[in-house]
């Protein structure tokens, strides 16, 4: 695990678990053998660090292209694992770069909603999530961040003290080969899926 990732690890796990009253439900089913796609409602800024440093394991993410022109911003993006994607429009660099971490047995952390709410309710499922899934053909690992809203929301400057739960959770793998639909319809569906199995999880 490279060194600027881990003490960037230890950071958010002190201020998760010291700061915060963080807490997951269903922690044992972190510990997936082999690759995943973990997909995640999306609140705060605080929900990427938070999620993972709940693994054990490194994890990647991705982050908006333009974040990666500022010098310092994208040499530390690039040693958290940080995968740039075009927010509006998934391209084939960030596909195939993150097919090729799965089929190395690595996990990508995706926000299927595509944006951070600004109501703490979860929103609508953009199809691009659905385009990883069905190219990778990878397992989704559905988990639910509770708490970051409250304790970071959208436009916020300061943390507020709360209580965060990650709750993790079935390992979920689409049978690609009974789809229905096929193209931006396949894909929406997976989305839509990956959202409805979020929405299950509760405290």
């Amino acid at each position: 695990m490279d060194i600027v990732y881990r003490l960037g690890r230890l950071f958010f796990r002190e201020v998760a678990r010291g700061f915060t009253d963080f807490r997951v439900i269903g922690a044992e089913r972190l510990n997936v053998a082999g690759p995943a796609l973990v997909a995640c409602n999306h609140v705060s800024f605080l929900d990427p660090p938070f999620v993972g440093q709940a693994f054990e394991e490194a994890i990647h993410y991705f982050a908006r292209k333009t974040l990666f022109d500022h010098p310092i911003a994208g040499w530390v993006l690039r040693r958290w694992q940080a995968i740039p994607i075009d927010r509006d429009k998934p391209d084939a660099a960030s596909l195939k770069q993150t097919i090729r971490l799965l089929r190395d047995g690595k996990k990508v952390l995706i926000f299927p909603e595509g944006t951070r709410s600004t109501t703490g309710d979860l929103q609508s499922a953009e199809a691009g999530v659905g385009l990883f899934i069905a190219k990778s053909q990878a397992p989704v690992l559905p988990v639910r961040i509770f708490g970051t809203y409250e304790c970071f929301p959208r436009g916020s400057w300061f943390i507020k003290p709360a209580q965060i739960t990650l709750v993790v959770g079935e390992l979920w793998q689409p049978d690609l080969a009974q789809a229905k639909e096929s193209g931006r319809e396949l894909y929406q569906s997976l989305a839509d899926e990956v959202m409805r199995r979020i929405g299950e999880l509760h405290l």
